[in-house]
């Protein structure tokens, strides 16, 4: 059996790009971007999440991870 990798949707690669916007923010705290990404936060921390220097690594290395399995997946 081989895969056949098809192009992710849309949605796929906007949840890809919007997870390395958040890791690239987070990860390396960008000061002046932080702000913009307050009312995320605030979403985020009812859920019981914090948008932390830990969390923006794993946000940045969860997009290509995103972008493979829409790829590898139909429908995603």
């Amino acid at each position: 059996m081989r895969l056949h990798p098809n192009p992710p949707r849309l949605v796929t690669v906007i949840v890809a790009l919007a997870l390395a916007v958040v890791g690239v923010v987070y990860a390396w705290p960008i000061e002046s971007l932080v702000p913009l990404l307050a009312p995320l936060a605030d979403i985020v921390a009812s859920t019981g999440f914090v948008l932390d220097q830990q969390t923006g690594f794993v946000c940045l290395f969860a997009s290509p991870a995103v972008l493979v399995v829409g790829s590898l997946l139909p429908g995603i």
